[in-house]
């Protein structure tokens, strides 16, 4: 009930007014059943506008650290991302990611919609970047249909850094229903992984227009990180 109401009676109606979006094949959503909505990763703020633009609950997998901030930041971050219906995840990798994948499984199993950046992390410069095969894994493990979807302009409005957001409209483009049943039973096949994975890469490169880099985008901001030490 408090995540319908945040939604649609308080912080919903004043975001979408304020930035306007654009949409386009919010239809390809079914209107009940799990599936997954495999996004792009642009800004923070992707996590907010897409499940704004979803008639349905949107889960996403969101980072632990959104839970632990202190001070009133970190109080509004925690209250904001549970009012939303996110959950926490360890992204250390090792035990912490079969935990992840748990979790997420648990939620199509119920189910619901869960949002997943096959990317891993935020573009670090508007490109798109190699997808993590954990995405392929839950989604033939689920067997569940998984929807692509390009988020538009959201890196001008909230860049990686920047503390507010800038007034700017943005797109969110929701690609047909893609069925990988096909792969029914060969999730421990690591090149079906990350074959189904480049699959959902490539259809977002189609949606959003980005250019491609074959690299992990965590590789780019670990090196960047090093270089500025």
């Amino acid at each position: 009930m408090f995540y319908w109401i945040m939604k649609n009676l308080v912080i919903g109606p004043i975001l979408l007014s304020i930035f306007r979006p654009w949409v386009v094949g919010l239809e390809n959503v079914p209107k009940e059943g799990a599936v997954v909505l495999a996004s792009n990763h642009l800004s923070f703020i992707d996590s907010i506008f897409l499940p704004l633009i979803v008639d349905r609950p949107v889960v996403f997998l969101a980072k632990s650290e959104y839970f632990t901030g202190k001070g009133l930041k970190g109080w509004a971050t925690k209250v904001f991302f549970q009012a939303a219906g996110q959950l926490p995840i360890d992204r250390s990798g090792g035990k912490a990611s079969e935990a992840s994948l748990e979790t997420g499984l648990r939620v199509l199993g119920e189910g619901k919609i869960l949002g997943i950046y096959p990317e891993g992390t935020r573009s670090p410069d508007g490109k798109l970047y190699r997808g993590r095969t954990g995405v392929a894994r839950m989604v033939l493990e689920a067997g569940v249909p998984v929807i692509p979807v390009a988020m538009i302009g959201t890196e001008h409005v909230m860049p990686i850094g920047s503390r507010l957001p800038k007034v700017r409209r943005i797109g969110i483009i929701l690609g047909e229903p893609v069925d990988f049943s096909r792969f029914e039973g060969l999730e421990g096949d690591r090149f079906v992984l990350r074959s189904v994975t480049d699959e959902l890469v490539y259809d977002l490169r189609g949606l959003s227009g980005q250019e491609y880099v074959d690299v992990y985008a965590s590789s780019v901001k670990e090196k960047r990180a090093s270089q500025s030490r």
